[in-house]
């Protein structure tokens, strides 16, 4: 048995899901997430084998902006090979031989040294009204800024919910919470509050029973 699988590569599949499962449909390929949705990779490689898949071609698939290199397919690939020796994986039109870097590194060993932490929610409501909008405008305005990860370190999560002020926007060690946050108040917070550390009064919202 041979078995196409569709992955989405991008945090950001969310906004693109209706897409991509009317793409997998059409070819008759599985859906799987690198990251941030079920199924996952690994998972759906699980579920092949255990139906006696001995063939997989996984075809990376990046239709928003925030997707990681694809090498990162090929890895993840590669440790699920590892323990699945009986398998055939194929990506890129070249075989996964399980000789490929694993998924731990001495560079990714320490905590990063940020000073502050967001949170940017991409949970079902939020993801509707634009946070991954939100996401790539606070990334590009980290950039003009020059804030890189030592300083200002950016994670997209699932739901947070305050949903009624979606997107949703979270700076700890603050314990800052914005919203809504569209697009054009990204710079705003980026250059006030992570850069300046001025928090946006505007956009605040209490935590209930925490800091106001």
């Amino acid at each position: 048995m041979t078995a196409v699988v569709l992955v989405a590569m991008g945090v950001d599949a969310d906004r693109h899901l209706a897409e991509l499962t009317d793409l997998a449909e059409a070819t008759g390929a599985r859906l799987a997430h690198l990251q941030g949705r079920d199924p996952s990779l690994t998972a759906a490689l699980d579920g092949l084998r255990d139906e006696g898949a001995r063939d997989v071609t996984l075809v990376g698939t990046s239709l928003g902006q925030r997707a990681p290199a694809r090498s990162w397919l090929r890895r993840v690939a590669a440790d699920w090979v590892r323990r699945n020796p009986g398998v055939d994986v194929v990506v890129a039109g070249r075989d996964v031989t399980g000789r490929e870097a694993p998924l731990t590194s001495p560079a990714w060993e320490d905590v990063p040294g940020h000073r502050r932490h967001v949170l940017v929610c991409r949970g079902p409501r939020c993801a509707a009204k634009g946070a991954g909008e939100t996401a790539e405008a606070l990334a590009e305005s980290l950039k003009r800024h020059e804030l890189g990860d030592d300083d200002v370190l950016v994670t997209q999560t699932g739901c947070l919910f305050p949903c009624n002020h979606a997107p949703v926007v979270v700076v700890h060690p603050e314990d800052t919470w914005y919203g809504p946050v569209g697009p054009a108040d990204a710079d705003e917070v980026v250059a006030c509050h992570l850069a300046d550390g001025a928090p946006v009064e505007r956009l605040r919202r209490p935590r209930d029973g925490g800091r106001a």
